[in-house]
């Protein structure tokens, strides 16, 4: 429960709505919880690429530079149905020489449905080896701190 106050009380530094669609949906009609992952995953994609000024595809692509997820936590609140639109939130909780700590908490019209505790690492796609945060990307990461 601590994590779940955290993230309440988080400072948002990126938010975008995605609607449940068809696709997200199991046979009871609810979101299938991998799909949550899928949605995730997008939201972090978008948040570097449209939020922090740092083409995704660039930094995997051309720069050899990887963030792999390390550790994830999730707690689901309530159910998403398809039609359902949620407020999908990123704040930043720790942002280490290599590592970042994110707060993700996805919200529907009755309140929260998932949270996500995340650490990114950042590797190098070439030795697969923990390395520090590019320049341009620590100073739109710490942007988000100030």
């Amino acid at each position: 429960m601590a994590a779940i106050l955290n993230v309440l009380q988080a400072r948002w530094v990126f938010e975008r709505q995605e609607m449940v669609r068809f696709g997200h949906c199991d046979p009871a009609g609810i979101v299938f919880y991998p799909r949550y992952f899928e949605m995730l995953n997008a939201l972090v994609e978008d948040w570097f690429t449209q939020g922090l000024g740092v083409n995704y595809a660039e930094l995997l692509g051309p720069r050899r530079t990887g963030v792999p997820t390390v550790h994830l936590g999730v707690d689901f609140q309530r159910i998403s149905r398809m039609g359902d639109l949620l407020a999908q939130r990123v704040a930043i909780n720790k942002l280490g020489r290599s590592s970042l700590g994110l707060d993700i908490q996805f919200d529907g019209a009755d309140g929260v449905r998932v949270v996500f505790q995340q650490v990114l690492v950042c590797t190098s796609l070439d030795t697969h080896k923990p390395i520090a945060w590019p320049d341009d990307l620590r100073a739109a990461l710490q942007r988000c701190l100030d």
